[in-house]
């Protein structure tokens, strides 16, 4: 919102944005004495303190106009003790998520950096430091070996599928099939399953592991990242 200063009692609104104020300057003046203004009219200080009295109630009545034509939008929830911004793309928001660190390290060592902050859509499945230290010992250091590049790919790419998926549509996608499971596919080819109990949402993967999606619909520009508490792991 941009505000800017002149010397009339004037105000006006610009396309429920910008708001320009030309507020009369404020001067201390003896009751008996008089002022020119800038269109050179001559005004005695009671007029002068009713004139500055009104521009203020306008600049203020404007200003409150005008925020209330600026659209609201839905604020993205904290990851890992950073705020998420919808105008950044997913890698640029992962990186300052403290909850994140192993899978960046990963997505960097798997050379996916530069696919992640594309276009998209995408729907990322991300799973946490703890999700990654739950897997069996030394998995996490041998997948980030590198002759082992093109299986840590697999891994990530298990946890992206093409489109913008929300938490709402895959809760809604799951209780409309015939048997309580959405079945969908990743960019590595792989099958994941949505499915809803007690309120929360769940993705099943290739092995049967469930994981529980702790923190939904974190929107990015380029797509949406849903917090998971587990690794998907492929076959």
């Amino acid at each position: 919102m941009k505000i800017t200063q002149a010397r009339l009692g004037v105000i006006s609104v610009q396309d429920g944005l910008h708001v320009t104020v030309k507020v009369l300057p404020a001067v201390k003046l003896p009751r008996k004495t008089a002022r020119y203004c800038s269109n050179g009219r001559m005004i005695r200080a009671e007029k002068w303190r009713k004139i500055m009295m009104f521009a203020k109630l306008a600049a203020t009545t404007a200003l409150a106009l005008s925020l209330l034509a600026v659209p609201a939008f839905a604020e993205n929830p904290m990851v890992g003790g950073a705020a998420m911004y919808e105008t950044k793309n997913i890698v640029e928001n992962a990186l300052n998520s403290a909850d994140h660190t192993t899978l960046v390290a990963a997505v960097k060592a798997a050379g996916l950096v530069d696919a992640l902050m594309g276009p998209g859509p995408f729907t990322v499945f991300a799973p946490t430091n703890e999700a990654f230290a739950a897997l069996p010992a030394g998995t996490v250091d041998t997948l980030l070996k590198p002759e082992n590049k093109a299986m840590l790919v697999k891994v990530l790419t298990a946890h992206v599928v093409a489109g913008k998926l929300s938490g709402a549509d895959l809760m809604a996608k799951a209780k409309a099939s015939s048997n309580g499971f959405y079945n969908f596919n990743t960019l590595s080819g792989d099958a994941l399953s949505a499915f809803v109990r007690g309120g929360n949402l769940y993705i099943l993967d290739e092995s049967g592991h469930a994981s529980k999606v702790t923190v939904a619909d974190v929107n990015q520009s380029n797509g949406v990242i849903h917090v998971v508490d587990a690794v998907l792991v492929p076959k």
